[in-house]
């Protein structure tokens, strides 16, 4: 009888480090008598869906081994939500077959909320039509916000680019602000958790240093207390940097800046938190005032990676396919920081059910009293995560990140049409 094959796929907002966790998908999967060939889904569950694997059986050691310093989704991702077996039973049905056709006993979700949730559905509905497929969620954000792991693969780099990016800007600010700019205003991700944001004070060396004010979701925002902060900080330090979630909100949970429309998850687009903040700040102070947004140079900057983040990345790619060989199914790889001063971690796992769309926000105790700044209990869970330099290979003055063959294998069913 033939090794059943994996169905891997990445999906949502893809990070500098998610090919890592694949690789570590392929090279376990390659090293085990337990499993067959590793397919991957093009453009995430879509390549399921649409009958659209990839066969990472044609790519060479060299390559597969290239993806673990090579940023942003190498077989693509997507942002599609699978709705309830009610609502829409025929798409878990267009998935079981497709993966009945290619021999497909384990699937492997890379993700964040929404994608455990994708896999926890798929794991129920396989079981109940008799053709139960092992899944196993693979933890991917960069918002740092599933539960029940102590940090999410994606996240470290992303903390580590911001706190590089708020000193430099600091410093340059610093060096203009007795005759220009005396405020910068840097907006990074985060929706409904600032963990993101809350990385910047990382910069800081010495009390007073940027970022003087970080506005995070998890803390209303008051525009007059937050004017009288900014020309404080002016008034005493002759500029002041500011760093912004972009999902800040008022008191009455309105977003700052919304850029109109809804995503395919349903979440509000946003953007815009850094020029809204400046605006105000020019209305009702006058100071000249510059604005970045990082977008997607936070999330894609693999050359200034964590190296901590590098090695949890592979390892809960590799852990899940230790996982399935043992039997197990509807779990997600988690992240567990043991106990003691040196900084240590390991892989364990938590039932997806208890995972799926589940947000885990800024504890209080990590937040300032003033809702400005982050507590030395903050920067104690952050500082580990950020640690260690894995520079991708250069050449000629860059660095060098590979593009697969991403071959497809002939299909053998009919086409789906996605409702």
């Amino acid at each position: 009888m033939s090794k059943a094959n994996i169905f891997y796929a990445q999906s949502g907002g893809v990070t500098s480090v998610i090919n890592a966790s694949a690789c570590g998908v392929i090279e376990a999967a390659r090293q085990s008598r337990a499993v067959g060939r590793v397919l991957v889904g093009r453009n995430g569950i879509l390549g399921a869906l649409n009958e659209e694997l990839i066969d990472t059986a044609l790519e060479s050691k060299r390559d597969i081994a290239m993806l673990r310093h090579t940023p942003s989704g190498a077989f693509g991702s997507c942002r599609y939500k699978l709705k309830s077996v009610a609502a829409n039973r025929l798409e878990y049905e267009r998935l079981v077959a497709v993966f009945r056709a290619h021999d497909i006993g384990y699937f492997f979700y890379n993700g964040g909320g929404d994608s455990q949730d994708t896999a926890n559905k798929v794991a129920q509905f396989s079981q109940d039509v008799g053709y139960p497929v092992q899944c196993i969620g693979i933890p991917k954000t960069v918002d740092n916000d599933l539960p029940f792991t102590d940090t999410c693969p994606g996240f470290g780099s992303v903390a580590k680019y911001v706190a590089v990016a708020t000193e430099e800007a600091g410093l340059d600010v610093a060096s203009m602000a007795a005759s220009s700019t005396k405020v910068f205003v840097l907006e990074v991700m985060g929706r409904h958790a600032g963990w993101i944001a809350a990385a910047a004070a990382l910069a800081a060396k010495s009390k007073g240093d940027p970022p003087h004010i970080i506005i995070l979701p998890e803390v209303a925002f008051d525009p007059a207390r937050f004017l009288q902060k900014v020309a404080t900080t002016v008034a005493k330090k002759g500029y002041c940097v500011i760093v912004a979630s972009e999902g800040a909100q008022f008191e009455d949970g309105r977003f700052l800046a919304e850029s109109g429309g809804v995503d395919a998850f349903g979440h509000a687009q946003l953007g815009g938190v850094a020029p809204t903040l400046v605006d105000m700040i020019k209305a009702k102070l006058g100071y000249k005032c510059h604005w970045a947004v990082s977008d997607y140079l936070q999330r894609a900057a693999r050359h200034i990676a964590s190296a901590v983040d590098v090695a949890q990345a592979y390892a809960v790619g590799e852990a899940a396919v230790n996982l399935a060989v043992a039997g197990e199914s509807g779990v997600m790889v988690t992240i567990e920081r043991q106990a003691g001063i040196r900084y240590r971690w390991r892989v364990g796992k938590v039932a997806l059910s208890r995972v799926a769309n589940v947000e885990r926000k800024m504890p209080k105790s990590f937040i300032t009293r003033d809702g400005y700044g982050i507590t030395t209990a903050g920067l104690n869970y952050l500082r580990p995560l950020i640690q260690g330099e894995d520079y991708p290979p250069y050449k000629d003055g860059l660095p060098q990140y590979v593009r697969l063959k991403n071959q497809l294998v002939p299909k053998k069913l009919p086409k789906f049409k996605m409702s």
